[in-house]
């Protein structure tokens, strides 16, 4: 092994000791992995990594995630040493209320952090997608997007299935750009990972077609800066084994009480002693300061050189240049929206099927657009006729075929929308949104304008039976903070929600559509299914209102009209998006569904939560049944029979 020199020891060690002190300061927090991968790090962040801490947007920067989020105090050390906008006081306030160094990193609340990442898997499987953008963007736009994605993952992000799933599929399309320096210390929570992950991980990566660098020595700089410089230059993506040790220079070094929790003063001093550090708490000398510092100079030089790349490229093919500054800043063309389909009432159509015909329109004019599905894209209706898949051979293509992998497609998604030049969508059946739910709600976190496209929505699904049919899972996406869940009633509304989700940048939507043909609706309002809801059927003096969702917006209308045979005036609410209509005024909200009125709720899924909005539900507390859709709603007693009758019993008549 290499000895490190005095001003790089001393610059790892404060990485290591920032750690070790914001930890014990707040009592709360993991060391053990920032003291164990500092050296890496170290190596990573100021010899191999482009960026410039003065401007972390610049847009061909490369990419750093930390998918082993809990070692927090590690990345955060780094933005603070290398000049990002990150004063060591925030260091100071590690884990408190409003700083920002929460206790893992956050996308937008943190200058520097790229990703939000904590759940383990969910930072490289999510990288995997910024590697996919950065293969597409370089094939529309040239060097100008060049960008390495560079991740620190652990044991515990490899064990998770979420990263076996993206990692495969990195491999399948050759992503060299994507570089994971894997901490491979040998330790878990529990103990040694002995005790439950000894599969050859390495065979395993080079069974999904990586580069993989063996055993590289955690404290041996030049090791690792040779198997960076290997992983650089070749074209699968790869993964470097950092053999480090846990808690290092601690007196937990190696020990699995080293992952998490302050050390306590005796060790704290110990690890001091052990390190030779001589200074106080968060106080870091000039010489480290300089050393990390010198990034700044070699980052700003690279963006200026870049700049002019893209000075070039304005002047000689300005529509170009124009293009990229337009999708970097999410703006959608002016004008698409004039590409919306429209559709003619009394026609049946499935909205999965009108879904489709809006991409026919949408994706020729929005280049943006990149779509996909985990094997099911018949029957998501998710690639149009314009569309090539994606590929090594083909890396200008817009349509991934990301296999029977919805865990890993949610996350990849997510890493598509941080390029800010692409607008990703992928489809499943919204049954297995349930594989998708740690992804769709780091979207929703991270306030990013993914489109999640859930199709077969219902107990309409029919034959399959009740392990295809959702009935929770509207209900349950609904209770996702910043995630907009729209179930349109038919084809037009179908396509004022792909209008929603693409003018929504602050974060992702959720379509749900059906199987089943239903009929294109008379009276549908755009304004209306904008805002939320709206009332799609009134008349003079109602009695009691309707609301509803989805493929259920058409049997209220029977309903309406089988009640108006018996002199009972009902008005019929669409309520597509619950998350829009909540943002509206109250005397909007009041208009349309006054609290005096006696309102029936009806959607072919879980009761729980029409509470807010009706007097009494017609739902369905029970899972499914396999046989033809139109007998399972029979059956189960959606029809308009017993909507009506439920109505004359809210009324007392």
């Amino acid at each position: 092994m290499t000895q490190t020199p005095p001003t790089a020891k001393a610059s790892i060690d404060a990485l290591r000791i920032l750690a070790l002190d914001a930890v014990e300061q707040a009592r709360s927090g993991h060391p053990g992995m920032p003291m164990g991968m500092a050296p890496a790090a170290y190596v990573l962040w100021t010899e191999f990594l482009k960026h410039n801490p003065k401007d972390p947007q610049w847009p061909a920067r490369d990419r750093f995630v930390l998918s082993a989020g809990h070692g927090s105090m590690l990345l955060y050390a780094l933005l603070h040493l290398t000049g990002y906008d990150l004063p060591m006081e925030e260091l100071r306030r590690f884990r408190q209320w409003d700083s920002k160094t929460p206790g893992h990193p956050e996308y937008g609340h943190t200058p520097g952090v790229e990703v939000t990442t904590g759940p383990l898997g969910q930072g490289i499987s999510t990288a995997v997608g910024m590697a996919i953008a950065e293969r597409k963007l370089v094939a529309e736009f040239g060097e100008i997007a060049e960008h390495f994605t560079y991740v620190i993952a652990s044991d515990g992000d490899l064990m998770e299935g979420v990263s076996g799933e993206a990692s495969s599929l990195a491999g399948h399309l050759g992503l060299g750009r994507l570089i994971v320096l894997y901490d491979d210390n040998e330790i878990s929570i529990d103990g040694s990972t002995e005790l439950a992950f000894t599969e050859d991980r390495l065979k395993r990566y080079e069974a999904y077609g990586w580069h993989v660098v063996r055993g590289v020595h955690g404290e041996d700089l030049e090791a690792i800066r040779s198997a960076l410089r290997e992983a650089q230059a070749d074209p699968r993506p790869s993964l470097i084994s950092v053999r480090s040790i846990i808690g290092f220079g601690s007196p937990l070094a190696g020990h699995h009480k080293a992952h998490s929790d302050a050390m306590g003063p005796e060790k704290v001093a110990a690890t001091r002693q052990a390190l030779g550090w001589p200074y106080e708490p968060f106080v870091i000398p000039e010489e480290v300061y300089a050393d990390y510092r010198r990034v700044l100079e070699k980052g700003a030089k690279a963006q200026a050189e870049w700049a002019e790349k893209l000075t070039a490229l304005a002047e000689s093919q300005p529509e170009k240049a124009a293009e990229f500054r337009r999708r970097l800043n999410r703006q959608l063309p002016q004008g698409w929206e004039v590409h919306l389909p429209s559709f003619t009432a009394g026609e049946k159509l499935a909205t999965r099927a009108a879904s489709g015909k809006v991409l026919e329109k949408l994706v020729p004019v929005l280049p943006e657009l990149m779509g996909g599905s985990a094997d099911l894209t018949p029957s998501n209706n998710t690639r149009t006729p314009d569309m090539t898949d994606f590929s090594q051979a083909n890396p200008e293509g817009r349509y991934i075929r990301y296999g029977v992998r919805e865990h890993a497609m949610g996350a990849i998604m997510n890493g598509l929308a941080l390029s800010r030049a692409l607008r990703p969508y992928g489809g499943t059946f919204l049954v297995f949104s349930d594989y998708m739910r740690p992804a769709i709600r780091m979207a929703a976190i991270m306030g990013v304008p993914t489109v999640f496209v859930f199709t077969h929505d219902s107990i309409g699904v029919g034959e399959d039976g009740p392990t295809h049919q959702p009935i929770e899972h509207v209900m349950s996406l609904r209770a996702i903070p910043n995630l907009w869940v729209i179930r349109p009633a038919d084809a037009n509304e179908t396509a004022v929600a792909w209008k929603m989700a693409l003018e929504r940048t602050d974060g992702p939507t959720a379509l749900i559509l059906t199987r089943q043909a239903l009929p294109v609706l008379e009276g549908v309002r755009p304004q209306g299914v904008e805002r939320g809801g709206y009332i799609l059927a009134n008349v003079p003096e109602a009695r009691a209102a309707i609301v509803a969702t989805g493929s259920e917006v058409s049997l209220a209308l029977e309903a309406q009209r089988l009640l108006a045979e018996e002199g009972i005036a009902v008005r019929v609410v669409s309520l597509p998006c619950w998350e829009a209509f909540e943002a509206q005024p109250d005397t909007y909200r009041q208009g349309i569904l006054p609290r005096s009125l006696p309102t029936l709720a009806l959607e072919a899924g879980t009761t729980l939560g029409w509470e807010r909005y009706a007097h009494r539900v017609v739902g369905l507390n029970r899972f499914g049944a396999s046989a033809p859709f139109a007998d399972v709603y029979s059956k189960l007693g959606f029809t308009r029979e017993r909507v009506a009758a439920e109505v004359k019993a809210l009324l007392g008549v």
